[in-house]
């Protein structure tokens, strides 16, 4: 029996102002897959998104939505979360808004271990605004503000995540999305921030002056880059450069959620006393 999309989804808005060929709409599938066999409740779920390509995710799912600021995501999804402790909250960013002009609210959302499912929609370019470098952009690739190749070191956007804190890393691409569908299940179960480094592909505004100029050469190229953890631990630190490991990189379930630490501060306002961790 095929998956009933139609119930999770704003059918109204179909169908969507995706280019063809996207990959966002493979991760939003996986998304609300993952969200079903959870069996989540929409109305106990808030989907948080920015501005750019990943910002429509808000617009194309049905439940509690807030299309925010550009780069503000993880503060209005901070906010969301500590005054509905008990809700799911789910922010989506692209590489630009969650690694750039976000950068800072995404390191100090890791720091706090607040319980927000974080997934960043990679794919290595300004896209809705016509090709400007983002952090993630390779080296030598041209963008609109580097037409002579990116010389900026790129971010490993997993690394900056468990550096800052965060309790759940993860990688995966939008070729593998069953694999990516059974990371947001774990990810989203897990009691902390979760966030997800998301490979997806722009072969309209990074592929074409790239010599990838449709979906699938851009697909072949994120396929040439990524490779599962263990097959990446096994490398020579020589062939490890420009790789990217997929799968589970980090998960503490030991790590405190700041809810919860705010749930210890109030009782201890209440009881006059000194809060302890």
């Amino acid at each position: 029996m095929a998956f009933n999309y139609d119930q999770y989804l704003r059918v109204d808005k179909m169908p969507t102002l995706w280019c063809w060929g996207c990959g966002d709409g493979v991760i939003l599938k996986a998304l609300i897959r993952a969200i079903d066999k959870l069996g989540w409740n929409m109305d106990d779920v808030c989907v948080v998104s920015g501005i750019g390509c990943s910002g429509r995710f808000s617009s194309y799912i049905d439940c509690n939505t807030v299309h925010t600021t550009h780069g503000r995501t993880i503060a209005y999804a901070t906010g969301i979360k500590m005054a509905n402790p008990d809700k799911h909250v789910i922010c989506v960013t692209g590489d630009g808004d969650g690694l750039a002009i976000g950068g800072n609210h995404t390191i100090h959302g890791c720091r706090r271990n607040i319980d927000i499912n974080h997934i960043v929609v990679n794919n290595f370019i300004y896209g809705l605004t016509n090709s400007q470098t983002s952090p993630t952009t390779p080296q030598g690739m041209w963008t609109v503000t580097a037409k002579r190749g990116n010389i900026d070191p790129t971010f490993d956007a997993c690394n900056l995540a468990i550096g800052a804190g965060a309790s759940f890393v993860a990688r995966e691409s939008m070729l593998e999305p069953k694999k990516l569908e059974r990371l947001f299940v774990k990810g989203l179960q897990h009691k902390g921030y979760s966030f997800f480094d998301v490979f997806s592909n722009c072969h309209i505004n990074l592929g074409r002056k790239n010599k990838m100029g449709t979906a699938m050469q851009n697909l072949e190229w994120i396929d040439s880059i990524t490779l599962a953890k263990t097959k990446f631990e096994k490398l020579e630190d020589e062939d490890k450069i420009g790789k990217f490991p997929t799968g589970i990189l980090k998960q503490d379930e030991n790590a405190i959620e700041y809810c919860e630490s705010y749930e210890k501060v109030k009782q201890a306002h209440k009881n006059n006393s000194k809060v302890e961790l």
